[in-house]
């Protein structure tokens, strides 16, 4: 029986990962790195660039944001947004889609994006959105606004609350004045 070292099992896997179009490696494959971890991530251009970048690009994202939301991971608030992109974009002037924008969330009324379509319930509510009604929603929106038409059953991890709240403060524009 042969047995493969593990330089050797790791090069096979990444060409076959690049192969299937898993991306090119961020390392090239040698017995002292065959143990680490190799991470990419596609670029806007959609070439691969190292994992760490956003990494620091978030340790400064959140610096501005009031406790909690100073102190939460940015890439647990990147992830858990994935939840939510299907249905609500980020950036200024950016369109709805099930669910509205959400640049200048907070401070604004709920039921206020124009050219949304709310449900009654959201329209008879004068809630204003704060981070921390935010947080309420996001915990179950079913049960926080009962009637609203968001489908969403919540995020259920108080940590994945406060680590999307802060990256939606941070990519819509919040200001604490």
């Amino acid at each position: 029986m042969t047995f493969l070292k593990p330089g050797l099992i790791l090069a096979s896997s990444v060409l076959v990962i690049s192969a299937c179009g898993g991306g090119e490696p961020t390392t090239t494959p040698t017995a002292q790195n065959t143990v680490e971890k190799l991470e990419v991530t596609e670029t806007s251009s959609g070439a691969a660039a190292p994992a760490s970048a956003p990494e620091e690009e978030g340790a400064n994202a959140f610096a501005a944001l009031p406790e909690p939301y100073q102190t939460a991971d940015y890439n647990r608030g990147r992830r858990t947004f994935k939840l939510c992109q299907s249905c609500h974009t980020l950036n200024e002037g950016g369109q709805n889609l099930v669910g509205p924008n959400l640049y200048g969330i907070f401070g604004r009324e709920i039921g206020a994006v124009e050219g949304f379509t709310y449900s009654k319930a959201v329209q008879e509510s004068d809630i204003v959105w704060t981070p921390e009604i935010l947080a309420e929603w996001l915990e179950s929106p079913r049960n926080f606004l009962p009637g609203n038409k968001m489908s969403f059953a919540g995020v259920r991890r108080p940590e994945d609350r406060t680590a999307v709240i802060a990256y939606i403060m941070a990519e819509t524009g919040y200001s604490a004045e």
